[in-house]
């Protein structure tokens, strides 16, 4: 079970997300640009602006690690459609996962146990990961040089997997997801983050939507034929053609933030227009999410 693992390894906190532990929600409206209209029916890549939910947070299981490290972060995006019901976009600062399947995902964890001497990961087993299953170095790679940013509207986040938009006619197209901030990207030295408050992201933000709303472009790659879907360490080619479906605008603070808090932002609740793609880990992010929800719950 992936979150017996987690908490094996990263230590457990009731009441809080096994993982993302650690977050703000923020009120917002998505404006489509239309680009999207002719390849997918979803309600809220057409026309009409949505009104959406924004959680940001800090990736680590412990509420208490400080924002100014080299760590995830993530912006989860809940739509919320005409007809009452909603669809979750899920992304996080890095364009590749570590892992290929759960059972990777399983093994992983295991080789991130600390060593109770030095309180670290012990290299060797990382490498040993690593070259049994050479497609995870890329993710690792990238999450060991993720940049300290400003605040939560100065980075660019991904959902990862691919999905598979669905037109008026049936035809599939395979899509990757990417938002872009209208800030562009900033980022802090370690030095400089050193400096900063434990929870500095969140008030950062809040202090900037005091001068106005903070924005983000979704931007959507267009995969082809060949282009894997199954599989969320490999990228596409960079010369995949890509569009800008439309425009994230957040305005603040959200009234009810325990409400939201408690909310699952699942990348699995996906609305008409949007298929899940064979992607294993993406169906296993679900079902881990269930349980730590209903971990969390019990503390409450």
């Amino acid at each position: 079970m992936a979150v017996d693992t987690i908490e094996s390894v990263s230590g457990t906190y009731p009441g809080h997300r096994r993982v993302h532990a650690r977050g703000m929600c923020f009120d917002a409206t998505f404006t489509p640009s239309g680009e999207a209209a002719s390849l997918t029916t979803a309600t809220h890549l057409q026309a009409d602006p949505v009104p959406a939910v924004v959680r940001f947070s800090n990736s680590n299981t412990n509420p208490t690690v400080p924002d100014g490290i080299r760590a995830g972060r993530g912006l989860a995006v809940r739509f919320l459609l005409p007809d009452g019901t909603d669809t979750d976009l899920v992304s996080v600062n890095i364009p590749v996962f570590f892992a290929a399947t759960p059972q990777e995902f399983l093994e992983l964890l295991g080789a991130l146990q600390k060593d109770p001497v030095t309180g670290a990961p012990d290299p060797a087993k990382v490498a040993a990961y690593v070259a049994a299953h050479p497609t995870a170095a890329r993710g690792l790679q990238e999450a060991g040089r993720m940049p300290i940013p400003v605040g939560y509207g100065t980075a660019r986040y991904w959902a990862i997997h691919a999905f598979f938009w669905v037109d008026a006619q049936g035809g599939r197209r395979a899509v990757r997801y990417r938002w872009e901030p209208d800030a562009g990207l900033r980022e802090l030295s370690e030095e400089a983050a050193a400096g900063k408050d434990a929870e500095y992201l969140a008030r950062e933000l809040v202090e900037r939507l005091a001068d106005g709303p903070v924005g983000f472009t979704l931007r959507v790659q267009l995969g082809q034929d060949g282009d894997p879907t199954d599989d969320p360490t490999k990228p596409w080619p960079a010369d995949r053609p890509e569009i800008v479906a439309g425009h994230l605008r957040i305005t603040g603070p959200v009234a009810d933030q325990e409400h939201w808090a408690e909310q699952v932002y699942d990348p699995t609740r996906i609305t008409p227009g949007v298929e899940l793609s064979d992607d294993p880990v993406l169906a296993f992010r679900s079902q881990a999410y269930a349980v730590s929800h209903e971990r969390r719950a019990a503390h409450r």
